[in-house]
């Protein structure tokens, strides 16, 4: 679902496509916007009215878990995924989405998520650019350690799984090695800045039901993250990958909501991406996006 984060969109397309083929993707636009259309050509776009913010994370979330459980009607699975988010597969681990989700074994399944970040100090991008050619620093975070991907019908809530209470307790939490979401909120500053303007905007708009703090005061929580991102001591991926994904095999099962999640933990290191992530983006740049069977849809 989207509203005016036409560079993360860009992104998201590009990545999504070569991999599922753009028939395969579906975007909800909150509002009309022709410009969705012409970025993501061969992608499905539904237009729904922005006549109303009240109440918006609560009925975004059952508008989309239900449109999620209707692709299951048609998908073997269902990528869900925000448009400044992408899942990237560690290619010696998993040769393609129909791999990894072939080799599942559970109904659902989360990956491991950081912030990416660009400390390069090399002035504006181009728009068109691939996001890991400039941008490579990055912070693991269980808070974006997200649910991803369902085969079954099971909303998302609270970046973890809505669950009957009588499952909870033993519904297996799975996320698979080599699998990662990188939150793009932070890897280009001239996208940042329209979409902090954008976020403060809504934020402060004085009907209930809006997302929080951190929209009403996006400047200052974005140049507060940056701030300290750029001040975390540097280790090794292997390190850093290793100590985010080790801890963040025990989930919460919270009882309250029936909501099984990762634990929103903070890392205090950073890291720097392996050349794979640039490589794997590159390799497909100046081809035609890859369409596979019908095993999942984004």
């Amino acid at each position: 679902m989207a509203y005016k984060d036409h560079w993360a969109l860009t992104q998201w397309f590009r990545h999504y496509a070569r991999e599922l083929g753009p028939e395969n993707l579906y975007i909800v636009s909150h509002g009309p916007d022709p410009q969705i259309a012409e970025l993501c050509p061969g992608a499905s776009v539904l237009t729904i009215p922005r006549d109303r913010l009240q109440g918006f994370d609560h009925w975004r979330g059952r508008m989309l878990n239900g449109f999620q459980q209707g692709l299951l009607e048609i998908y073997d699975w269902v990528i869900r995924t925000d448009a400044d988010e992408l899942i990237c597969l560690d290619p010696s681990q998993w040769a393609s989405f129909a791999d990894l989700l072939a080799a599942q074994e559970a109904p659902a399944i989360f990956a491991l998520g950081f912030n990416l970040f660009d400390f390069t100090d090399g002035g504006p991008h181009d728009a068109d650019q691939p996001a890991f050619t400039t941008s490579r620093a990055a912070v693991f975070t269980g808070h974006y350690s997200k649910a991803w991907a369902v085969r079954r019908s099971i909303g998302f809530r609270r970046h973890g799984i809505q669950l009957r209470a009588a499952r909870l307790a033993d519904f297996p939490f799975a996320m698979p090695r080599g699998a990662y979401l990188a939150h793009l909120k932070f890897a280009d500053e001239a996208a940042l800045a329209a979409m902090t303007e954008v976020r403060q905007q809504v934020g402060n708009s004085n009907v209930p039901g809006l997302p929080g703090k951190a929209w009403q005061q996006a400047q200052k929580e974005a140049v507060d993250k940056i701030a300290k991102a750029r001040a975390l001591p540097l280790v090794p991926w292997e390190e850093a990958e290793d100590a985010a994904w080790s801890s963040l095999q025990s989930p919460i099962r919270d009882e309250t909501n029936n909501v099984l999640r990762c634990q929103s933990l903070r890392f205090q290191v950073r890291t720097t991406l392996p050349d794979w992530f640039d490589d794997r983006q590159r390799e497909h740049t100046d081809q035609e996006p890859h369409r596979p069977r019908e095993e999942a849809s984004s």
